[in-house]
C-alpha cells in the first residue's frame, strides 16, 4: 500500500510540475516557412517536397518537440502534408531551423489546378499549419502562418 502512495504522490508532482511549465505568460512559438522546394530525389507522379521552417520559441524554458505533423492549404484545399519526428529541441528565447518532407494531396492538387486554369486569379491565399508534440503530459501546440501569394497577370 505504501508504494501506492509514492506513485500517486509521484504521478502528482510530475503533473504539477508540467502546468507549471504553462503559466500565464506562456506565449504560443511561432513558425516561419522559410524554403519549399522539390526533393532532389522526387520522381514519378508522386514527388516529394522539402520544407525549410524556423521555429522561434519567445519562451523561457525550453521547447523538447517529439514531432510534428504539417500541411500546406491553398485557397482552402490541402496541397501538402506531412509528418516528422526527432526534431531538435528549441532553447528558451531560441530559434531552431528545421527541414521536413510533404507529398502532395493529388485529389486536392488537381481540384486547385482546375479552378485555377478555369478562373482568372490575381492572388492566392495560403496557410501553413503545424501541430507540435512537446510530450505526454502536454497538450499539443497548434501554430499556422498564412498569406497571399500574388500571381503574375496574364496578357
Amino acid at each position: 500500500m505504501r508504494w501506492f502512495n509514492y506513485l500517486v504522490s509521484g504521478a502528482l508532482l510530475t503533473l504539477l510540475a508540467a502546468c507549471a511549465s504553462w503559466s500565464p505568460n506562456y506565449q504560443t512559438p511561432q513558425v516561419n516557412v522559410t524554403n519549399l522546394a522539390l526533393a532532389p530525389e522526387s520522381a514519378g507522379i508522386a514527388p516529394r517536397f522539402i520544407i525549410d521552417l524556423q521555429i522561434i520559441n519567445p519562451n523561457r524554458s525550453a521547447l523538447a518537440l517529439k514531432g510534428m505533423s504539417y500541411s500546406v492549404e491553398i485557397d482552402d484545399t490541402r496541397v501538402l502534408s506531412g509528418a516528422a519526428a526527432d526534431l531538435p529541441r528549441v532553447p528558451g528565447y531560441g530559434t531552431a531551423d528545421v527541414t521536413v518532407e510533404a507529398s502532395p494531396d493529388l485529389l486536392g492538387s488537381a481540384r486547385l489546378l482546375n479552378r485555377l486554369l478555369s478562373q482568372q486569379i490575381d492572388g492566392l491565399d495560403y496557410t501553413f499549419k503545424a501541430k507540435l508534440d512537446v510530450g505526454s503530459l502536454l497538450p499539443f501546440i497548434k501554430l499556422e502562418e498564412s498569406g497571399t501569394l500574388t500571381l503574375p497577370a496574364t496578357p
